[in-house]
């Protein structure tokens, strides 16, 4: 009996003991768990701090180079309109590159309207809702931005506000600035500090010089045989306009503020129809 005792008791004390060092290992399995978890958060944190140190890339330079691709884009659009319309092609940059921020303005993204020109009431086109002065104002949506340029033109030619503008010569920018916040384009007082800075920054004033060739006619030069006959010799002030397609004599008398017998009789016309490329003559 004794014996058997005895076994019973080593038994049990062996039981005891395996089942202590299982409790033992369990523990250990769960402080090895906490560990993987505290490695897991810690790598988030890394790819956070990348982010953040590439997000400040020479902004000041990529502004410049804004400005330069939108010149380099949309000088011959400007140039373009300046022999049609003569405005000069350094203030209509100017203008697109402050009111549309270089081109990546929401009104410019949106609508393609880089000049901030709101639909009115002869507007059919697209359009888009934008808060300006008021909140949810209707401004037009283009197609194409150089149609956007050509409303520039047309808004500034058609309304008699802006009419002196066109006394001054296409080479003085200054005059031009300063006469659109005269005229109630803009009413930043700034505004013509700011067109002048970067015409200058930029030396957009060279793109006016084919316009300010184009208006300067000069008729001492012509010859004798041909001043009779020649438009250029009625008037050495006169605005010269080369006809594009599309172009009616009627259109032009709204445009220029005569009538068509006027344009007729000052270029000595004997026939309504024009020509693309004709040259016409208009007093200043």
């Amino acid at each position: 009996m004794k014996i058997k005792s005895s076994i019973s008791v080593y038994a049990l004390a062996t039981l005891l003991l395996f089942s202590s060092c299982g409790s033992k290992k369990s523990v250990k399995r769960k402080q090895t768990t906490k560990r993987v978890v505290s490695e897991r958060v810690d790598t988030p944190k890394q790819e956070t701090e990348q982010i953040t140190n590439s997000e400040p890339q020479d902004e000041t330079l990529t502004a410049q180079q804004r400005m330069q691709l939108y010149i380099e884009t949309f000088a011959p659009i400007a140039i373009e309109e300046m022999r049609l319309y003569q405005i000069p092609a350094s203030i209509t940059l100017a203008q697109g590159i402050l009111e549309s921020g270089s081109g990546n303005g929401t009104l410019a993204l949106k609508a393609k309207n880089h000049f901030g020109i709101k639909c009115h009431n002869t507007w059919t086109g697209e359009r888009v809702y934008h808060d300006d002065d008021e909140l949810g104002e209707c401004f037009r949506k283009y197609t194409d931005v150089k149609y956007s340029y050509r409303d520039h033109s047309l808004f500034l030619t058609q309304r008699s506000r802006y009419a002196d503008l066109f006394k001054l010569k296409i080479s003085d920018y200054r005059g031009w600035a300063k006469g659109l916040k005269k005229a109630g384009y803009a009413t930043d007082p700034k505004y013509p500090d700011k067109l002048i800075s970067l015409i200058e920054r930029f030396e957009l004033w060279q793109y006016d010089q084919g316009g300010a060739l184009a208006e300067q006619v000069d008729t001492d030069d012509l010859d004798k045989s041909s001043e009779a006959n020649s438009p250029r010799a009625i008037n050495g002030k006169d605005r010269i306009y080369v006809v594009v397609a599309g172009d009616t004599l009627y259109s032009l008398s709204k445009r220029f503020g005569l009538s068509v017998d006027q344009i007729m009789e000052h270029n000595k016309l004997e026939s309504i129809d024009l020509s693309i490329g004709q040259e016409l003559y208009f007093p200043r």
